[in-house]
């Protein structure tokens, strides 16, 4: 597999709930992370006292961050106004030369920033909730 450019690492986000997605704007970094929890089942009688775990057991999770130049646009007004009604809209990434994992997201932070001679920058941060999909490239 060749290079990827970090600039099509996308995140949209469901811009009227009918699977209108559009990328998140002003975005210049972006990052999503899988994880897994475990379920122990070790006990005195695994073999060779090496750790046994609960095959399809335990909590999966991912959680998406992007950070970027603030815009005021229409993407941005969307995940303020999920952000303060807690709302879970679907939120799509597409990850070049692998697919795309869609599905429901919480944006559970926002944060604004400036300095006196520079733009305004805004960071985020979703974590799953519910059930994602993933179609491979």
């Amino acid at each position: 597999m060749a290079a990827q450019a970090g600039k099509d690492l996308l995140i949209k986000i469901d811009m009227t709930g009918d699977g209108l997605f559009e990328t998140m704007a002003g975005l210049r970094a972006s990052r999503i992370s899988f994880n897994a929890e475990t379920v122990d089942v070790t006990s005195l009688d695994s073999q060779g006292g090496w750790r046994e775990l609960l095959s399809g057991a335990g909590i999966r999770s991912a959680t998406i961050s992007g950070s970027g130049i603030f815009r005021d646009s229409a993407q941005d007004e969307r995940a303020r106004a999920l952000f303060f009604d807690g709302t879970v809209p679907d939120f799509q990434v597409i990850v070049p030369d692998f697919g795309t994992i869609e599905g429901p997201f919480q944006i559970t932070s926002i944060e604004y920033a400036g300095t006196l001679n520079g733009e305004a920058t805004y960071e985020l941060s979703l974590a799953s909730a519910g059930q994602l999909t993933f179609v491979a490239l």
